[in-house]
């Protein structure tokens, strides 16, 4: 049932293909698989095989693969994706060997891969799961493993009908888990090789603040007119929800500055947020042209993408776009800054941001008024806004060094 359904997806995808641009890019890029393996995988060298289905799951990954890239030379890493806002991001991504699109889990595609890619060990990242993969990555004795990874009472694996997809479970080596709830979930159903090692994208975040970029147009625009930095609220991954609700408190409050970085930046939706500022704005590309345009101006529009983790080290609050849609946005890109972080309602499925509530470190604020009354208590109150910071700060790095402890239970000789 399981591979027929696999089969029919592969089908639909197909189908749409000729109309569908993503459809048609990953069913392209699936095709190529085969033909990169052949040329690139080195017949004489052990490669560690790890699969993202997308852009976040890769983020993931990412500590570990430099790690062992740093420290187990002897090993070459291939890097697999599902989805192709994965690939199409990070198929020149220099810390992996090998990159190409993960073909579909049908049992003569799964074989034809793992004869041409014949990794040594196997690691999948959070949310994972492919049952014909596992199963013959666990014929052929192969080492497979999963980091990261949350599991919820509601997931098919634990329903009465979930044993087909149970079974999945019992073909890893080791399952590393973010939280408690995760391992006495497992443990319920009699699956013991748990170990709970947190989240890697603490370890993650952490890097990419030590390696933040020096952005001197946003400095001078969070600077202008002196050397102390005005009060800046950075809006990051925004949507229009979002925009409507901190763009109006944002005209109203002349004693803070505005950067922000929409989800999308296409002409309509940048032209839709100038329709909304009632104050001088301008644009990121814009400034780099001519840098003069940066003076008397209080909102920077960030029409480009790769800057929003460097940019939150310049904001004294950051909210994080998404809540108002189908979910928030990467909450510990800013909370690593050590600064308060708001965010709209849909925030439930996300542990980080569940615990960055609890250590009142973040905000989720349900309508405009909510996110009007935390904006007037966080910019009146200085104590209240420093706390909030200092604990979304340490709640990062409290919880960094998962990557560490995987690696401790994974013998790699």
């Amino acid at each position: 049932m399981y591979s027929l359904a696999i089969h029919f997806y592969a089908f639909i995808i197909a189908l749409i293909s000729p109309f569908h641009k993503k459809a048609r890019i990953m069913r392209l890029g699936q095709w190529r698989t085969n033909s990169i393996l052949r040329e690139k995988i080195d017949r004489n060298a052990k490669y560690i095989w790890f699969h993202a289905s997308s852009l976040g799951e890769f983020e993931q990954g990412r500590p570990m693969m430099e790690k062992i890239k740093a420290e187990h030379p002897e090993y070459k890493i291939l890097l697999t994706f599902f989805s192709p806002s994965g690939y199409e991001v990070r198929k020149n991504y220099n810390g992996a060997d090998v990159i190409c699109y993960l073909p579909f889990d049908t049992p003569y595609r799964v074989k034809k891969f793992l004869n041409l890619a014949n990794p040594a060990i196997a690691i999948f990242i959070k949310y994972e799961f492919w049952g014909n993969y596992l199963h013959e990555l666990k014929r052929r004795d192969v080492p497979v493993y999963i980091i990261s990874a949350i599991f919820r009472r509601d997931q098919l694996f634990f329903q009465w009908f979930g044993y087909p997809y149970r079974k999945m479970l019992y073909c890893f080596t080791h399952l590393f888990v973010q939280d408690d709830r995760s391992a006495a979930l497992l443990n319920e159903f009699g699956i013991k090789n748990v170990t709970v090692t947190g989240d890697t994208r603490f370890d993650r975040v952490l890097d990419v603040r030590n390696q933040a970029r020096e952005l001197p147009n946003v400095e001078r625009f969070v600077c202008e007119g002196g050397e102390e930095k005005h009060l800046t609220l950075i809006a990051g991954s925004s949507w229009p929800q979002d925009e409507e609700i901190l763009i109006p408190y944002f005209n109203e409050h002349p004693e803070m500055k505005l950067i922000i970085a929409p989800h999308e930046i296409h002409r309509e939706h940048l032209m839709y947020i100038e329709s909304l500022l009632k104050r001088p704005s301008v644009r990121l590309s814009d400034v780099k042209q001519d840098p003069s345009l940066l003076e008397g101006k209080d909102c920077l529009i960030i029409d480009s993408f790769g800057l929003l983790s460097s940019i939150y080290r310049y904001g004294t609050i950051a909210y994080i776009g998404g809540g108002f849609g189908a979910g928030i946005h990467n909450t510990l890109e800013a909370a690593v800054y050590g600064i308060p972080v708001l965010f709209g309602p849909r925030y439930q499925k996300f542990k980080e941001a569940r615990d960055l509530i609890k250590v009142g470190g973040g905000f989720s604020v349900s309508d405009k008024q909510a996110f009007c009354d935390k904006m007037d208590e966080l910019l009146t109150y200085h104590e209240v806004l420093e706390a909030a910071g200092d604990s979304a700060g340490r709640f990062v790095s409290g919880n960094a060094g998962s990557t560490d402890k995987i690696l401790k239970e994974i013998p790699l000789g």
